[in-house]
């Protein structure tokens, strides 16, 4: 028998944790662990302790991060998941929107589609994002939707939706800056393989600081990162620069956004790694223009 195992969730036993309800001392996983003014408690403590009632905001129960617990807590990767299918689909209808969604630096190729493609260094900025969310190969869109499921749906009900989505949306930004800063300007590249690879990162930084098992969570990484490095063969062409920018931006803002910081703080240590997360991109991309032009 496995003496140091931790015991599982209450709720969840196939998940292991090393934090209880600071009332009944049940065990409770990040998705059931609710933020109290101290320490954590499960979803019946914070019911029993508030009543049937409707909750003021500012006294609702909140995650480990200090976002508010939504009655879903994966709406906001369904949403995003919502938004790849829907432009892979447009894209089906209508090729050239790829061509004016796709990340490239400077590129001419396809002008009869659309007209002058200019690339993010003639100031087409809105390419760094846009190419988050495009895919044109079904098995491309199908592994980064699963990704994005797995490992986004309990780290959203763990931070809440709207340092989910900060998480998300600079994750992608960041593989971005990476892609078009050590890429060839006139390789286009697209997916959401870096922002899902940027919470991966924001998950090795949780599962640290809930104190979980490591080693499932540093296998994963390095699995994925054998997969990014290692030819496959094929068409099959994976974008390193988008993974490792994505998983750096990630578990940078995710140690933000997790930061043990005392109360009226940690929103200030939250939104300010996000802003420097995004000024780091910003200086990485004007560097690359000023080189391109």
């Amino acid at each position: 028998m496995d003496t140091d195992r931790l015991p599982g969730c209450y709720r969840h036993p196939d998940r292991d944790t090393g934090i209880r309800c600071t009332r009944c001392e049940r065990p409770i996983c990040p998705e059931c662990m609710i933020s109290a003014s101290v320490g954590f408690q499960c979803p019946e403590c914070v019911r029993a302790g508030s009543g049937t009632g409707h909750q003021p905001t500012a006294n609702a129960p909140r995650t480990i991060a200090g976002g508010v617990v939504a009655a879903d807590p994966h709406l906001v990767t369904k949403i995003l998941i919502g938004i790849n299918v829907l432009v892979f689909l447009a894209v089906l209808s209508d090729p050239a929107l790829a061509v004016q969604m796709e990340l490239i630096g400077r590129y001419r190729e396809f002008e009869y589609l659309v007209g002058p493609v200019r690339g993010v260094s003639a100031g087409e900025y809105h390419r760094l994002l846009t190419s988050v969310f495009l895919h044109i190969e079904w098995w491309h869109i199908i592994g980064n939707m699963i990704g994005l499921w797995v490992i986004g749906g309990p780290l959203e009900a763990a931070l809440g939706r709207v340092r989910y989505l900060a998480v998300f949306l600079l994750s992608g930004l960041g593989g971005s800056a990476l892609v078009y800063l050590l890429s060839e300007p006139n390789v286009p590249t697209l997916g959401a393989s870096g922002a899902v690879f940027g919470l991966l990162g924001a998950t090795v930084v949780l599962a640290k600081r809930l104190r979980y098992e490591m080693r499932p969570v540093i296998v994963m990484v390095v699995l994925m990162l054998v997969l990014t490095f290692v030819p496959l063969g094929g068409a099959l062409t994976v974008s390193w620069q988008a993974h490792v920018g994505g998983l750096v931006t990630g578990a940078l803002v995710g140690l933000g956004m997790l930061m043990p910081t005392a109360g009226r703080h940690r929103a200030l240590v939250q939104w300010g790694t996000c802003a420097v997360a995004f000024l780091l991109a910003a200086m990485l991309i004007l560097i690359r223009t000023a080189e391109l032009t």
